[in-house]
Formats: structure tokens, sequence, C-alpha cells
């Protein structure tokens, strides 16, 4: 079930809010059940039999949060339970999203194993990484073992983020399973924060989707300008795509009580590369650097090949656990490769804002041509195209033409709203006669949330292209 679904806006959502404030309202065990159940059917809408391997996980990671926490406890060693956990999740995570690729790839080098059929449960790499960091985060000390399977269940299964995001830790939401309190002041901004994602996903990434699926779609784009073209919508398309989805899943959060961290911040207002992942996927850069990095000695080490060691680690695993091709594997040791140039080789040190930007810009616009392309072949095709070395129109063809006519508007919004000027003007006028003007100002801003969610409703009822791209991961 898609959030920019008609039977998630107008009845999925609907009905599930009015039992939670309605008959369930000032009794916290009926509203934890109620959305528990309403979980499982969300995910079981699209996912009927893969919904019993979210429940195996939740279980199975219940049980590993009481062992690590009794073994803390009883000062007993926890790297039996940890070991367990990691094992049992990426082993979950190993059957469904990386065996087929891995026996292909055997087969490849004269194996000859048989390739089954297995379909990818919907958001397991969102819903493995959560359940691994409350065992953990228990065995650390920094979260109390929760006794009860249902408010495991709750934590691990909330629809809010479960398909894509944010990776939301249990300390986050630890208090509010049974403490939250709702308010208006809550609900308005989450209602308001889910029109600014669903703007986001339906008018901006499911148009800019066109452009780029038929730039990468065709084996290689018609020259040189399409290329680029196809490629800077791509990367507004995947922008928009998740931050959409994420605002999306902060604003629901809020709707019932929860405050689910930021996990985007203007990305592509960088000037490095090291800055644009501290504002991109944020929940995703900080568990692989809470879990992963710091354990390995992170950069408190006394060589730097040490420290080069542990960033290869946590880029490789970022690429891995983006999907299973070759094409995600590279576009991390690309990452890696371009940090690794900042930290150690002076790349953009000393350089102005705006050639910090533009380099940062385009390095993202190259490595996601390698994200998107289906192969690493067809990655080099495209980029052959772009930099006109193989043949092909090497200026301006008419379906360059074409579609920068009838996506211009699109492309120039999403370019705009790339940028925090909403913020800015926000500012400015809360500053203008002391904030007399905000009102105005906020009075403005509900008109156009208003004409953001019935020009959406519009192109979802259309039935234009919806799906969204994080699903996938």
């Amino acid at each position: 079930m898609l959030f920019s679904s008609s039977i998630f806006l107008f009845v999925f959502l609907p009905v599930v809010l009015l039992c939670y404030y309605l008959p369930f309202r000032g009794h916290r065990q009926g509203q934890n059940i109620l959305l528990l159940a309403a979980s499982l059917l969300f995910y079981a809408f699209g996912e009927p039999w893969f919904v019993f391997v979210m429940i195996a996980s939740i279980l199975a990671n219940y049980g590993f949060g009481l062992w690590v926490d009794a073994a803390r406890r009883k000062g007993w060693s926890r790297r039996l339970p940890i070991v367990c956990t990691v094992v049992f999740n990426m082993s979950i995570f190993f059957v469904f999203k990386y065996l087929v690729f891995v026996l292909t790839n055997l087969n490849l080098l004269g194996f000859q194993f048989m390739i089954p059929v297995i379909e990818l449960p919907i958001g397991i790499s969102f819903f493995t990484f959560q359940a691994m960091s409350y065992v953990l985060d228990v065995s650390r000390g920094d979260a109390p073992v929760q006794r009860s399977p249902f408010k495991v269940g709750l934590y691990v299964s909330l629809f809010p983020q479960l398909i894509a995001g944010p990776i939301v830790r249990y300390t986050t939401i630890a208090d509010e399973i049974d403490g939250r309190r709702e308010t208006w002041a809550d609900f308005s901004s989450g209602v308001s924060r889910f029109l600014v994602g669903l703007g986001k996903k339906v008018l901006l990434s499911n148009q800019l989707a066109v452009v780029a699926d038929t730039a990468f779609g065709g084996g290689a784009p018609s020259s040189v300008a399409f290329g680029w073209l196809g490629a800077v919508c791509y990367i507004l398309q995947l922008y928009y795509d998740f931050s959409g989805y994420s605002d999306m899943a902060i604003g629901l959060g809020r709707m019932f009580g929860f405050h689910f961290l930021e996990n985007f911040n203007y990305p592509y207002i960088s000037t490095s590369i090291s800055e644009f992942w501290r504002r991109w996927h944020i929940s995703l850069t900080t568990w692989f650097r809470d879990y992963v990095y710091f354990p390995l000695g992170g950069s408190r080490m006394d060589r730097q090949w040490k420290v080069a060691r542990n960033l290869f680690v946590v880029w490789l695993l970022t690429g891995i656990w983006h999907g299973a091709n070759w094409t995600y594997i590279v576009w991390g040791l690309l990452n890696y490769g371009l940090l690794m140039w900042e930290k150690y080789g002076g790349l953009g040190k000393g350089w102005p804002k705006f050639w910090g930007w533009l380099y940062t810009f385009t390095a993202f616009v190259l490595t996601c041509v390698v994200f998107r392309s289906d192969s690493l072949a067809a990655a080099g095709r495209y980029f052959q195209v772009l930099f006109h070395l193989g043949g092909g129109i090497a200026g301006f063809s008419g379906q360059f033409f074409l579609y920068l006519r009838e996506y211009a508007l699109f492309i120039v919004a999403a370019a705009l709203c790339a940028a925090p000027i909403g913020t800015w003007l926000r500012g400015k006028v809360g500053s203008l006669r002391s904030g007399a003007l905000l009102p105005a100002w906020d009075a403005l801003s509900g008109v156009c949330l208003m004409a953001i969610f019935l020009l959406s409703v519009c192109f979802i009822v259309k039935g234009t292209y919806n799906p969204f791209i994080y699903f996938n991961f």
C-alpha cells in the first residue's frame, strides 16, 4: 500500500485515525494494539506472505533483546547473543536479497548451482536494520529492554516508517510507546508535513521520473544534452521520492504522537561530498557510523590506513545495502574514493563555495548514473553518450527539446525546492514588525498546502506513475 494511493489516503488512514482518536482515545494499550494491527495489515496488503517473515524477525529480535539484557545485568559476556543477532538478521537479509545474486555470479565462474526464484520482501533493509539496532542498543545499555513482544512488534512494524524509513532507532521512540502525548499542534504540523511529502512525491518525483526513465530505459540517451537532462532529472526524482516519503513518514508519526528524527537536510546545497552525506539519508549514515564505523575504531586510529579501512568497510556495506547488483557496490566504492580524496588529497579544500557546490553536485550526478543503470555495461554506454565518446549526437536532439518543453516547469520547481528558500522566507517574514505578518504567511501556507493536496489527488486519480524507488531497498 502506497502513501500516495487512493486506498491509503481515503480509506486506510482515515479509518485508523478515527479509531485511534474516538473509541480508543485515552486507552494507550488499545491504541498500541490498534497501531500494531493496522501496521501488519498495511504490510500484508501488498506482501501477504512476507508479513510472516517480518513477524519472525520481530519475535527473534525480541528474544535476542531479553537474552543480551540478561547477560549484561549478570555481567556475562554479550558476545554470543550479539553474534546470534547479527547472524540471524543477516541470514534473512542475505537469503532474500543476495542469494540469487551470489549464485548467479558463482555460475559465471563455472559452478552449476540451481538459481531459485526468490521475491524480495518490500522494505526488508529498513525493518531488519531497525530490529538489529534495538538489540544492539539494549546490549550497550543505551535503551531499556522491552518485556512485551507486542511493543517490540509495534516499534519494528509501525506503518509510517515501515516500508522506506527513516530507520528509527529504538532510543528515539522508546518512551513514546507508552508515554507519548498527542497534541493538536503535533497533529496539525504532522498533516502539513505529510502534505509536503505527498506533493514532493506526486507533483515532482513522479513527473521527473518520466524523463529519467526515458533517458535510462532505451539503452543509451539520444544525445549528450538529453543524457545530462535525464541524469539530472533522476537525482531530482530520487531526492523527491525518498525525502517525500520521509516527510510523509515523519508527518504520520506526529499525527499519532511519535517524533521521528529528520532524514534529509537539503543535501543539494552541499559544497563537499562529506557534507552531502551528512545531509542525505541521515538515518542510514548514522546507523553505519554508530554500529560499524565507531566499533571498528572510527577515525581515532593511530594510522591512516586503518581509518581508510574503516571507511572502506562502511561504504562497501552501504553499496551492498542498496541492492544485489554490481552497480550498487561500485557506486559505494566511488563515494568512498571521493571521500578519501577529500580527506587526504585536499579535494575541494579552500575552493570558493560555488565551485565546491558544482563539483559536489556533478559528482553525485555521475555516481548516480552508475546507481540508476541496470548494469555496469549500461552505465558505460550512458557515460559514452554523456562525454560523446562513442558517436551519437554531440549536442541537442529533438527528444531533448521535447522533454525539456514538457517538463521544464517541474524541473525548475524541483531545483528551487531543493534549496531552503521557504525556510529563509519564513524567517524574513517573522523578523518584520516583530512577526506581525506571520499569521498572513501561515494562512498563505495553508492555502498552498490545500492546493498541493488537491493537485496531488488529481494526479493520483489520473493514475500516473507512482511507485517509490526505495521500496526496492
